[in-house]
């Protein structure tokens, strides 16, 4: 039974800059998937990023990609996403998501285990 953990949420100014954590407990299949979601008051929950916990390979939502990179510390068995150029859209509870088994990465609902969110707010 895999556990997932956040960290690293706050507030910060338009323009700035923030890295979320997560970090994994427990056995991970070769191809787990490792997923960022985020959900706004009001909204659906939306796809953000995702790693291949074995080959690294990566994906982004076009809404982030150039500004928010995932990646992943196999060691210390963490899922990394850095937030630059942060804009007040971008405000959001984050989730961390897994999954063991082959499906589209973007579809929340095909990821079997969740963490808690951590809030991001971004001021303009």
């Amino acid at each position: 039974q895999v556990q997932l953990v956040e960290s690293g949420g706050g507030l910060v100014q338009a323009g700035g800059s923030l890295r979320l954590s997560c970090a994994a407990s427990g056995r991970t299949s070769n191809s787990y998937i490792m997923g960022w979601f985020r959900q706004a008051p009001g909204k659906e929950r939306e796809f953000v990023a995702a790693i291949n916990w074995s080959s690294g390979s990566t994906m982004h939502a076009d809404s982030v990609k150039g500004r928010f990179t995932i990646s992943r510390d196999s060691a210390a068995n963490t899922v990394y996403l850095q937030m630059n150029s942060l804009k007040p859209e971008d405000t959001a509870v984050y989730y961390c998501a897994g999954k063991a088994y082959a499906s589209r990465w973007v579809v929340p609902t095909n990821y079997e285990t969740w963490g808690q969110g951590t809030q991001v707010t971004v001021s303009s």
